[in-house]
């Protein structure tokens, strides 16, 4: 089921998202309806909170970014935790389902170590570089409140408030399916 995506101004985005419990009802649904949601909106991540649900949780398909690079990349990360970011930052015009039409440079490290359990909650700690990476942060935000335009530079920054003004007002929307104001 394709779920509405919340766009920016809604409480739910600037909220440290709660651990998934390990009773956790309907987790396989959840996860089966963030995909194809992610996929409807032409997306390449999505984290619970876009969706309104305040869960430690998302998803990607990095195969969307470069199907040569990261064939089955398509993944789940439930309770990720950051356990170190690593490699020069380097600037990459990134863009939100929450935020639609705004893009901006944001500085990230080359690589990432995380702790996650995957869709069947199985623990693993892996290491992920490049866009991978840079995706996996992206999204993680999301799980801690912050959006990737709290990165941008304070000139960029003011050079989006109108539009971000238009999205808060409900004046600015995206074609795929999202939650009204």
């Amino acid at each position: 089921m394709i779920l509405p995506i919340v766009l920016y101004g809604d409480p739910v985005l600037q909220r440290r998202a709660q651990e998934i419990p390990a009773d956790f009802p309907e987790l396989e649904a959840l996860i089966q309806n963030m995909f194809e949601t992610m996929y409807a909106a032409s997306g390449i991540g999505l984290a619970a909170p876009q969706i309104g649900q305040s869960w430690r949780l998302f998803v990607l398909d990095a195969e969307l970014a470069d199907e040569e690079l990261y064939k089955g990349q398509k993944r789940v990360f439930i309770n990720p935790i950051i356990l170190e970011e690593s490699g020069d930052p380097w600037p990459y015009a990134e863009g939100c389902l929450s935020i639609p039409e705004i893009r901006g440079d944001v500085n990230r490290r080359a690589a990432v170590r995380l702790r996650y359990e995957d869709a069947q909650r199985v623990l693993h700690e892996e290491s992920f570089d490049g866009m991978l990476a840079r995706i996996i942060q992206h999204e993680y935000d999301h799980l801690e409140g912050r959006l990737f335009i709290d990165l941008l530079s304070p000139l960029r920054r003011r050079l989006v408030q109108k539009k971000l003004q238009l999205i808060r007002n409900g004046k600015l929307r995206p074609e795929y399916k999202h939650r009204p104001r």
